[in-house]
């Protein structure tokens, strides 16, 4: 056989030449869909906006804490009762409001780039457990901020979050009053919890056997 028969080489660039420089790999995850962002943006809007409502309603109808009785809406178990909060979950970190508030910028922020960066907003599950949980943020951040409060009220109330919401099984056994923002964070953390134990990421992601047969149908169109 001559020395110069034509060489079989793969040429550069070809898939066969394992070079760096062959074509690009594809990305064929489509866009987040539009509706998620309207599911999300409805949900913290809404809450937000239903949770900041309620309280300037509640404290003009019942006024501050300690000038009205109980408004019962069954008796002796569920009513209306103004209260502020100056620490967290339980009044835990009293007089720490400026901190409270500086986590929950960053847990904004924390919950945009997880939704639309990290595309976890492809779960519309995960996309409603953290627009309510936005919208709980964004409702109790603006009274962390001291926005509803005003000069002649106590000092410590500037960082402080109205509550009006009261809960007890008995005089002896009373939940902290709570608002309609903080069903909201509890609602979205039960959702996280539930989708954490029953929904693990992995079951939110196509199996490589529908990624190829989602790869087919585009080649095929």
């Amino acid at each position: 056989m001559s020395s110069n028969s034509p060489s079989t080489s793969p040429e550069p660039g070809s898939p066969e030449s394992g070079s760096s420089l062959s074509a690009p790999v594809r990305n064929d995850r489509p866009p987040i869909a539009a509706s998620r962002y309207v599911l999300f943006g409805c949900l913290a809007v809404i809450g937000a906006g239903l949770d900041l409502w309620s309280k300037a309603a509640i404290f003009a109808w019942r006024g501050l804490p300690g000038r009205s009785d109980v408004y019962w809406i069954i008796e002796g178990y569920f009513g209306i009762e103004t209260a502020v909060n100056i620490g967290a979950v339980f009044g835990i970190g009293a007089g720490k409001g400026l901190i409270f508030a500086a986590i929950s910028v960053v847990a904004l922020f924390a919950i945009i780039v997880w939704l639309f960066r990290f595309r976890a907003a492809e779960s519309a599950w995960l996309t409603f457990a953290l627009g309510c949980i936005t919208g709980g943020i964004i409702g109790n951040l603006y009274d962390r901020l001291g926005m509803w409060w005003q000069p002649g009220y106590p000092e410590q109330w500037s960082s402080g979050v109205r509550d009006w919401i009261l809960w007890q099984a008995s005089d002896q056994w009373k939940w902290p009053n709570f608002n309609i923002a903080d069903s909201l964070l509890v609602t979205g953390a039960i959702m996280l919890f539930v989708q954490s134990i029953f929904f693990p990421p992995e079951a939110l992601m196509p199996t490589p056997a529908e990624e190829k047969s989602q790869e087919g149908s585009h080649d095929e169109d």
